[in-house]
């Protein structure tokens, strides 16, 4: 991809060490509402299946939907716009979320609501393919990671931030504004997009790469195998985690070890926006022994308070960091491949999720939640592996100028 005959490139930095600041911003507040539109119904779930006449875990589907939603048009739809200009593209993405989030607001129908979460998956996976793309464009070569890093800061401010409040907000004023809400900020985030981030083209026809072909670039496929593997650890704790602590007998705390969860993230992704220019394969491998010492930390039958916060402060010292070291590691495998790269990253990365849900409700019905830390450990073997093994591609010891 080339961008010298974008008429919006002088908007760009010039002097080869600012960041566009404002409009890395408005990318952070995109990956914000995809990542808080996808989770916000898990803090509302029984007063939604109230109001929609279904139980709560019928209701529970509608965070699966989205997911399936993302996977399965992540793919075709990336390929298909990639004549799209960035903004133009993203505009569109984002408009989907207004009106799937508008119609979740005010449906009365169980079907056509989750027929709207289904649409905000689709609208994910456009924006999830371009996001990192996005930001890796608007910044100098050797400040990318770093302005990654700023974009992906949104997923942990949704988690740790977003979804308390969302909740708060549903349980004072009624699930329907929460939602509403969400609307009302996408609606501003179009203008900020629209006047503060710059336009590039889409890729030339004769320039593209088919998707799958992507995988035979050396690095893709490692990258995108810890990707998977990494996610699927994660989710399968971090969906259970309320039923986790409640047999650990911490489950009026789950709030509190989400916020320490939240706030160690924000501290990763700061670590690694600093240093993943030159450090990105280290990063990578302490962020997979921080998460497995805190998986470890919890698999101890020690009914401590302090080991669990504790256990959530190197998770998310570890997790924190990990969706921009994967989106850095995929753009910098994929090359002239990257927006390919990127679209089976998101779609292994919502397989995952999905998996990660399905896998976790085996695990609690057969073995109960202490498997759970013991199934992240398991899971983090093989990544570290070839997190280690892709020294030449993929996470290379010396990351491409």
């Amino acid at each position: 991809m080339t961008t010298s005959a974008d008429p919006s490139a002088s908007s760009l930095p010039d002097d080869g060490r600012r960041l566009p600041l404002l409009a890395l911003l408005a990318l952070a507040t995109a990956v914000f509402i995809t990542s808080l539109t996808e989770t916000l119904p898990a803090g509302l779930l029984p007063a939604m299946s109230g109001d929609l006449r279904v139980g709560e875990s019928a209701m529970g589907q509608s965070i699966t939907v989205y997911a399936v939603g993302t996977a399965l048009t992540a793919l075709p739809l990336t390929a298909a716009t990639a004549g799209w200009r960035r903004r133009r593209l993203l505009l569109t993405a984002m408009a989907g979320f207004a009106v799937a989030n508008t119609v979740t607001a005010l449906s009365d129908s169980y079907p056509l609501t989750m027929a709207a979460r289904f649409v905000a998956g689709v609208a994910a996976g456009l924006a999830w393919a371009l996001l990192a793309g996005y930001a890796r464009r608007m910044a100098p070569a050797y400040l990318r990671g770093r302005a990654i890093a700023i974009a992906m800061a949104g997923i942990p401010l949704a988690l740790s931030l977003g979804v308390p409040a969302g909740t708060f907000l549903g349980t004072q004023l009624g699930w329907r504004v929460a939602f509403l809400v969400m609307t009302g900020l996408t609606v501003v985030l179009l203008g900020w997009i629209a006047l503060a981030v710059p336009d590039f083209p889409g890729q030339r026809r004769g320039a593209r790469t088919p998707v799958l072909r992507a995988l035979g670039v050396p690095g893709v496929a490692p990258v995108l195998f810890v990707t998977f593997t990494f996610v699927l650890a994660h989710t399968v704790l971090y969906t259970y985690i309320a039923t986790f602590l409640d047999r650990r007998g911490m489950g009026g705390s789950t709030d509190l070890v989400l916020l320490v969860f939240g706030g160690a993230s924000l501290l990763s992704i700061w670590v690694v926006g600093a240093r993943i220019n030159r450090l990105l394969r280290a990063l990578t491998v302490a962020g997979t022994i921080l998460v497995a010492a805190g998986a470890a930390l919890l698999a101890v039958r020690v009914d401590s308070p302090a080991l669990v916060y504790a256990a959530a402060t190197l998770w998310g010292l570890g997790w924190g960091g990990a969706p921009t070291l994967l989106q850095t590691a995929a753009g910098d495998a994929g090359g002239e491949s990257a927006d390919a790269a990127q679209a089976m990253l998101v779609t292994l990365w919502n397989a995952a999720m999905a998996g990660g849900g399905v896998a976790g409700g085996v695990l609690l019905d057969r073995f109960g939640p202490a498997s759970f830390p013991w199934t992240v450990l398991a899971l983090l073997v093989p990544v570290l592996l070839v997190v280690l093994g892709a020294r030449a591609h993929g996470f290379p010891a010396r990351r491409p100028a």
